[in-house]
């Protein structure tokens, strides 16, 4: 047992990720329970609105009263803030990144500018207003573009525009899920991924999907995409790859965890396309799979987490909700 520590596994939630994020949580609470940590899953249900699971979820943590929260929750509400600032609300020690950079992570705008002013590599981009914009907008870029939500995650809501003509559909899909939409040029390259645990870039994965980008169907259906771990790379552009992971995580502020996409393009730019503060957490998923390969097995990852929230040196400051970062 672990000093009768109650670890609470914060899994499912009202986002569009909810399904992916049981998997997470169940992964996470079976490797510490295995582990001999007292596990609470605290199954957040597909509320509405992120205000009703807010109310939930706080009504439980105070019932329960767990010595710390494991959050494995993906998408809006719990890698946006909302979460985390329920948890410094209740001075809770939770795993991640602290409410104001889970907000900026999440919000691709400003995380690219973040990224910009550490001098790391990006895709040229525009932002439009999907109630009212005009091609001219889009001056400069060439064709293909991504078009894409500026705070969904798992490429949901994320299409292809090979053509002006598709380039409308693209935009009406997008904003779907929020009028502010993040025009990318498309970055020819390998897809490679960098996690960190800690203050330690893993070693880089490269993920080759089946279909023309690593879409929620490539990311989620099973024999979809090839995973190479580790990415077959000169050492040189290995070590480059992790030293831009590492630097994108660490100029969002980020704590605990990370994972960093990016292009290496054909220039041999490790171009960052963002990182997630929540990264999947299934034993499978990428993060655990490049921790396995240097040793760090599941288990062992999701039991250094919850030591990482436990830190005195990592507890959590009482911060007022942080207004949106766009």
């Amino acid at each position: 047992m672990h000093d009768g520590k109650r670890v609470a596994v914060l899994m499912g939630g009202p986002s569009q990720e909810h399904a992916i994020s049981l998997k997470s949580g169940h992964g996470v609470e079976q490797a510490l329970a295995a582990a001999g940590w007292q596990v609470d899953p605290l199954i957040i249900p597909q509320f509405s609105t992120a205000k009703e699971a807010a109310s939930w979820t706080e009504s439980e943590l105070k019932r329960l009263m767990p010595s710390v929260a494991f959050i494995a929750l993906h998408g809006t509400f719990g890698e946006d803030g909302t979460v985390q600032t329920i948890c410094e609300k209740l001075d809770l020690p939770y795993t991640g990144s602290d409410a104001r950079t889970s907000r900026i992570g999440m919000d691709k705008l400003a995380s690219r500018q973040r990224f910009v002013e550490a001098g790391l590599d990006v895709p040229a981009w525009r932002k439009l207003d999907a109630r009212h914009w005009f091609v001219q907008e889009l001056e400069g870029l060439e064709y293909p573009l991504v078009v894409k939500p500026v705070d969904q995650g798992s490429s949901i809501g994320v299409s292809i525009v090979e053509t002006p003509e598709m380039l409308e559909p693209a935009v009406k899909h997008a904003a779907q899920y929020g009028n502010t939409i993040l025009v990318d040029a498309f970055i020819r390259g390998r897809e490679l991924t960098v996690g960190v645990l800690g203050d330690r870039a893993l070693p880089v994965v490269e993920v080759v999907p089946k279909t023309r980008f690593f879409d929620f169907t490539a990311k989620y259906t099973a024999g979809m995409t090839e995973y190479h771990v580790p990415a077959d790379l000169p050492p040189a552009i290995a070590a480059k790859s992790q030293e831009a992971g590492l630097r994108a995580h660490q100029a969002l502020g980020c704590r605990h965890l990370s994972r960093a996409d990016m292009i290496l393009d054909v220039q041999g730019r490790c171009v960052i396309l963002e990182v997630n503060t929540i990264p999947g957490f299934t034993p499978t998923s990428l993060l655990p799979k490049a921790a396995a390969h240097v040793g760090i097995s599941y288990a062992d990852v999701c039991g250094q987490l919850v030591d990482m929230a436990l830190s005195s040196a990592d507890r959590p400051r009482k911060l007022k909700p942080v207004a949106g970062a766009r």
